[in-house]
């Protein structure tokens, strides 16, 4: 598997230092947080792109996603277009986005109100990169996920929306690895994962503290070649301890072996 962390987990660090850590600790891929604060945003101009685009490159590294805060099924008008544009030019695996529905998925009679904006927002994005649909908020299962990327991709056999597997969400809404595998692989394209606690309503914590079944989350995907990208939310969880820290223990966690 190619092995990757969100900058989530290094929020305001300096690219130098986020090279660093990924070369330090035989990361291979990144998930950028695209925001005004970091150094990944959409008001970079085409030389701060070419740049960063070629610092990553240079470094032997891979962008696994530009990670927005577009809402697919929000009321309000969402920057998609503008993301799309920014991995286009970084060379991103895709943007991931948030469903951002007002319900829980569609309803029985067909598809929810927000779900038809989503429609409207994907069938007119530029087509370059692919939309990284993640199994979060309102849409937390691969059920849901699944169902939803059936509505959206509307550009068969060019699959234009993607899903993005946060396994730890899946698996807190009741879903086994193996069944949320099941229900994304046909639009499946990168795999989160992250230690939490069940035991505290699936809070993260450190790597030796949570119950997150890694090793079933790596059968599942055993033969296949997902990125998977450690989503350490120091963010918006500042309890936990550093990327530096956590990403060595990482390769004990995920077991010798388990990737390359």
């Amino acid at each position: 598997m190619r092995l990757g962390f969100a900058t989530l987990g290094c929020p305001g660090a300096a690219l130098d230092d986020v090279l660093a850590l990924a070369q330090g600790n035989k990361f291979t891929g990144l998930e950028l947080r695209a925001a005004p604060d970091e150094f990944t945003n959409t008001g970079l101009s085409p030389a701060q792109r070419r740049e960063l685009r070629g610092r990553i490159e240079d470094a032997g590294l891979e962008i696994f996603a530009i990670s927005s805060y577009v809402r697919l099924c929000a009321v309000e008008e969402q920057p998609l277009e503008a993301h799309l544009e920014l991995a286009a030019d970084l060379g991103a695996l895709g943007v991931r986005v948030f469903p951002g529905d007002d319900t829980d998925g569609g309803t029985p009679d067909g598809p929810s109100a927000g779900e038809i904006r989503a429609l409207d927002r994907v069938t007119s994005a530029p087509r370059e990169v692919p939309i990284l649909l993640e199994t979060h908020d309102s849409h937390s299962t691969g059920r849901q996920v699944a169902a939803f990327c059936a509505l959206l991709d509307t550009d068969a056999p060019g699959h234009k929306v993607r899903a993005l597997w946060d396994s730890s969400h899946t698996w807190s809404h009741g879903e086994t690895a193996a069944e949320s595998y099941a229900l994304l692989r046909p639009w499946l394209e990168l795999v989160q994962f992250k230690q939490v606690d069940s035991r505290q309503d699936y809070r993260p914590v450190a790597i030796d503290e949570g119950d997150f079944p890694i090793q079933d989350l790596l059968a599942a995907l055993d033969g296949t070649d997902y990125p998977l990208s450690l989503e350490w939310e120091l963010k918006w969880h500042p309890h936990l301890p550093s990327l530096a820290a956590t990403l060595p223990a990482v390769h004990t966690w995920l077991g010798a072996g388990s990737v390359k």
